[in-house]
């Protein structure tokens, strides 16, 4: 697949997936993609955790549902509304999970790159989740990135070490289809905001000219 069109298709997916195995050359090569991902000091701190027990992945969705709850709980009645009918995670409707880690400690104290900035080595084990997202899309592969949940609650689940830190839960799994828009814009909970919106020049709140914003948010992929 062609890079922009992976980029412009990804999909956070929650309501399309299949139940089809996902064949180990496939994840291994989704896994691999993943490795390859920059890091800070050639570090790669991350691991992968591939969780396909049933039983485990239940008691994963406890926790989820419990602080699904716990969040609607503090919306007003229209977002409220909204959000009963937005689906949060396909944790049981995935042939997989996978815990995505980032061990803090990996190649010692003194990091390359890392002595001004020690927050690079979880930036480093996100764009590994990048990675993996659109070599799922590739391989026409759904994925979402499940963020209902206590991270203590599932360290403690999956035996995670304290000093290591949890980035993202993920859900994969073939799936029926990848919607034309994000499923949050579809169901009226936000909109892409237009790329001049997000774009400043120089310095916070320097505001590009006029030409500059007509040919930004003309950009099409």
């Amino acid at each position: 697949m062609e890079l922009y069109t992976a980029i412009k298709s990804r999909r956070d997916i929650r309501s399309y997936f299949k139940k089809d195995p996902i064949p180990l050359d496939v994840l291994g090569r989704i896994l691999f993609a993943a490795h390859l991902a920059p890091s800070v000091g050639f570090s790669q701190p991350w691991n992968f955790i591939i969780i396909k027990d049933y039983e485990l992945r239940k008691k994963v969705k406890e926790e989820v549902v419990r602080q699904r709850e716990r969040y609607r709980k503090i919306l007003d009645n229209e977002k409220r509304n909204l959000f009963d009918n937005i689906k949060i995670e396909g944790i049981l409707d995935t042939p997989i999970n996978i815990a995505v880690t980032c061990d803090l400690n990996k190649c010692g104290p003194n990091v390359l790159g890392r002595i001004t900035q020690p927050e690079t080595c979880i930036y480093s084990t996100v764009l590994a989740i990048e990675n993996l997202w659109l070599a799922a899309r590739a391989e026409n592969i759904g994925v979402g990135w499940v963020s209902f949940m206590d991270k203590n609650v599932i360290k403690t689940l999956l035996g995670i070490p304290s000093n290591v830190e949890l980035i993202a839960y993920l859900d994969l799994g073939y799936v029926t289809d990848f919607p034309e828009k994000p499923e949050l814009e579809e169901k009226g909970w936000n909109k892409r905001l237009p790329l001049s919106s997000v774009i400043f020049l120089d310095k916070w709140n320097g505001i590009p000219d006029e030409n500059t914003k007509r040919i930004f948010d003309g950009i099409s992929i």
